[in-house]
């Protein structure tokens, strides 16, 4: 059994730090769902890359008030945020347990508001691996996801890259607008995992981000077996941008 991951610290943009919290005891959370275009992957098989010299960069994408911030606290600190404060940027960073594996993560929870719509492309630039979160209370947000996938591939430019579909609120199913059937369908056309989960109760948190950890590491060990390590700008001290030859054909996960 893997030791308790450390305490995280929370980084906030204005620098400051905030004060832990005290943690109270959470249900364990379900399985993720997973779609027939991209199975899940075990990372026992991390020893082909090289030690991890970065944090992993997860940037948390989406419109606003569809539960960005309330799943990042929930994974980072373990408590509900009730209150929608709407976000610019805020950087969190925490130490986990991913198969036996202990993981530096750097979590970016993001601004859904289009007047911040100027920094999304440096967010995507930088990210390691994406959680595309929608409301299933809110169509419109869904649609929002559809857009938003193809930004992601055209700044990234490749073939493939870890993201997952996450439905939020999935304890509100009386006041659901996106089925489950709908949304999976939309990620097996696209070749992601689809995952619901709810911040409220902490349902599934943990595991988008385990899910979406052990996809980068596979992702990084394909890109190396084929000569095209990638490298992202979050590593990139130089500040230009990261790596981005595209290659032919999809990274089987």
């Amino acid at each position: 059994m893997a030791p308790p991951a450390m305490a995280p610290q929370v980084l906030t943009t204005t620098g400051g730090v905030l004060a832990p919290t005290q943690i109270r005891p959470v249900p364990p959370p379900a399985p993720l769902r997973e779609t027939k275009g991209a199975s899940r992957v075990n990372l026992h098989s991390a020893s082909q890359l090289p030690p991890q010299k970065y944090p992993l960069r997860i940037v948390l994408l989406g419109l606003g008030g569809v539960g960005k911030s309330a799943i990042t606290i929930q994974f980072v600190q373990q408590y509900f945020i009730h209150d929608y404060d709407p976000t610019i940027a805020d950087s969190y960073a925490k130490q986990c347990y991913v198969d036996e594996n202990m993981w530096k993560l750097e979590v970016l929870d993001t601004a859904g508001q289009d007047e911040f719509a100027a920094m999304r492309e440096h967010n995507v630039r930088s990210g390691d691996g994406f959680l595309l979160v929608f409301s299933l209370t809110n169509r419109e947000s869904f649609e929002y996801l559809k857009r938003l996938y193809h930004y992601i591939d055209r700044v990234k430019d490749r073939d493939f890259f870890p993201m997952i579909v996450v439905g939020n609120k999935c304890d509100l199913n009386a006041q659901r607008q996106v089925s489950r059937e709908e949304a999976e369908c939309w990620a097996q056309s696209v070749q992601l995992p689809y995952a619901e989960c709810s911040a409220k109760f902490r349902q599934n948190v943990d595991q988008i981000f385990y899910d979406l950890v052990r996809l980068i590491r596979q992702f990084q060990i394909a890109e190396r077996q084929m000569g095209l390590e990638y490298i992202s700008d979050s590593a990139n001290t130089s500040g230009s941008s990261g790596s981005h030859k595209k290659k032919k054909g999809c990274v089987v996960m």
